[in-house]
């Protein structure tokens, strides 16, 4: 490692699995002190037994304002001030769509995705200021870009992170402080289990089920892991990323950039489907088309 954050001070959320804890692991190789905040305890007891005086674990859930604002300031009193804010702590939210949403089930993900967010940022500012500036990373989604890749209320609220990501730099960076977003894929962790309300512990074997499938169905043949989006957080929270600010990064094998059809040769177009076109007589179209332009070359 490079020691790209090299005294530095973070404050990661959902921090002792998945995302969080790829961020952490990689942020105290790159030399930070990190503040571990989770409502995981015996995970987060584990961080502290693996890494020392380098973390310090926070029962923290980002919902209860008391709880992010003592999260924040536990970056100060045990480290000395705070430099890097990872808002990242999160689940699949509601599932309802429009027909079956309820307040309840709207307000309890808008307050977990998308409010947590709005008050981590809060309470980082003044300690920000105090250490003349700092970067502040938001995980947003592809969910936030199209539809289709998540349940209703997650979807809409990672939109509304990506926005308010803009319009807090607008504000912050004047200030230097740089805030960023980043938009994952399909990652291999146990977010998509617990969507599903699966207990944690189902939850965290079908990560490897998400990894054996991702690959399939996005234009890179790679499975998206945890450290793919730690080296972006990493990246936005090292000084190499100076010059950014108010930014969605998207991390997604390529997987927003068209349909099927799009990188792959053996799927036929929606159109010429529709049309009833099979994949035989598309490659057939194609092959002629090309042997036409080539003759007139």
């Amino acid at each position: 490692m490079t020691g790209r954050l090299q005294g530095k001070i973070a404050v990661v959320t959902g921090a002792a699995s998945g995302i969080g804890l790829g961020a952490t692991e990689l942020f105290i190789a790159e030399g930070a002190k990190v503040v571990a905040a989770d409502m995981q305890d015996a995970k987060g007891a584990a961080l502290e037994q693996r890494f020392g005086e380098a973390v310090a674990y926070v029962h923290c859930d980002v919902t209860r304002e008391d709880d992010v604002k003592a999260a924040l300031r536990t970056a100060k009193d045990r480290f000395g001030g705070l430099d890097v804010l990872f808002n990242n702590a999160g689940s699949g939210g509601a599932p309802n769509g429009v027909e079956d949403m309820t307040a309840a089930a709207w307000d309890g993900t808008m307050a977990l995705l998308l409010r947590s967010v709005m008050l981590g940022m809060t309470h980082a500012l003044p300690l920000m200021r105090e250490r003349g500036g700092g970067s502040i990373i938001n995980t947003a989604s592809i969910a936030g870009l199209q539809a289709g890749w998540g349940p209703l209320a997650y979807s809409t609220a990672k939109g509304a992170v990506i926005h308010l990501t803009r319009c807090a730099a607008a504000e912050l960076s004047p200030q230097n402080i740089r805030v960023n977003a980043i938009c994952p894929g399909l990652i291999a962790t146990s977010i998509f289990g617990a969507s599903m309300g699966l207990p944690r512990e189902v939850a965290d074997q079908m990560a490897a089920r998400v990894a054996e499938v991702a690959p399939k169905m996005q234009p890179v043949p790679k499975a998206g892991m945890p450290e793919d989006i730690a080296n972006a957080a990493l990246f936005l929270a090292s000084d190499a990323s100076a010059f950014v600010s108010g930014q969605h990064f998207v991390v997604d094998g390529a997987i927003t950039i068209g349909g099927r059809h799009a990188w792959d040769p053996q799927a036929v177009s929606p159109l010429l489907d529709a049309m009833g076109v099979t994949a035989e007589q598309a490659e057939q179209m194609r092959a002629a088309r090309i042997a036409e332009a080539n003759a007139g070359s």
